[in-house]
């Protein structure tokens, strides 16, 4: 999330590039053929600024380089070895290609397994080795100075830092979060053994978005803490 693309996630502004990729989609388009057509703001590497558009280009990286659909991959190397209890679905545009920024739809214990394959460091439930460990450990890690969490206040709380698609809080306790519009989380207290998955519709986002983030948080911490 410091790629640097001229790109805005300012869900209330019409004009911006979340709701002219939104529109994009509605109305038929391309979302891929879209994305390449976007120009740099500035420097890559320098300042984090999330974008949907940087995990669409992820999307289309993973399938250049595989030759799979992003839920054929999903469903050979995680979801059949996730140990899930509904069937996934992908949103996709019109010509079939998966909405990788967005579009991944799963029942709210799936969802949570997500976050226990992290908490036993890449392990499913039936204890077989699904992802890498010391990829689990590097993915919930800020990687560089501008990605670390507690640089600055927001909401009169120290800002949430990033890893690889991962929030991390500045804690003692190594947490660490997936975050969706609208109320979507899933929480992971690696030290207390600890995961909450949370869906929601949050309807005034655009208003006070950020603070129900961090509210979010404080409610898992608060839970975390009673168990």
């Amino acid at each position: 999330m410091a790629s640097g693309i001229d790109f805005s996630e300012d869900y209330a502004d019409p004009n911006a590039g979340i709701n002219q990729l939104g529109q994009t989609i509605a109305l038929g388009g391309s979302a891929d053929a879209w994305v390449t057509r976007l120009q740099r703001a500035g420097e890559s590497g320098r300042q984090h600024h999330y974008v949907s558009v940087d995990t669409q280009v992820l999307g289309m990286v993973l399938k250049g380089a595989t030759g799979s659909t992003l839920a054929d991959y999903m469903a050979d190397k995680l979801w059949s070895r996730l140990g899930v209890e509904c069937s996934g679905r992908w949103l996709t545009d019109s010509s079939g290609a998966e909405l990788a920024f967005g579009g991944l739809n799963l029942c709210l214990r799936d969802y949570a397994r997500f976050g226990l394959l992290y908490l036993h460091n890449g392990r499913n439930l039936a204890g077989e080795q699904v992802l890498p460990a010391s990829w689990v450990q590097e993915s919930v890690r800020p990687q560089q100075d501008y990605l670390r969490p507690g640089r600055y206040q927001e909401e009169g709380q120290p800002n949430l830092g990033y890893g690889y698609q991962w929030w991390v809080p500045q804690s003692d306790e190594g947490e660490y979060m997936a975050v969706g519009v609208y109320g979507q989380f899933v929480f992971v207290n690696p030290a207390r053994r600890v995961v909450i998955a949370k869906t929601s519709a949050y309807a005034p986002y655009n208003q006070d978005g950020i603070r129900m983030e961090y509210q979010s948080l404080e409610a898992f911490r608060a839970i975390a803490r009673s168990l």
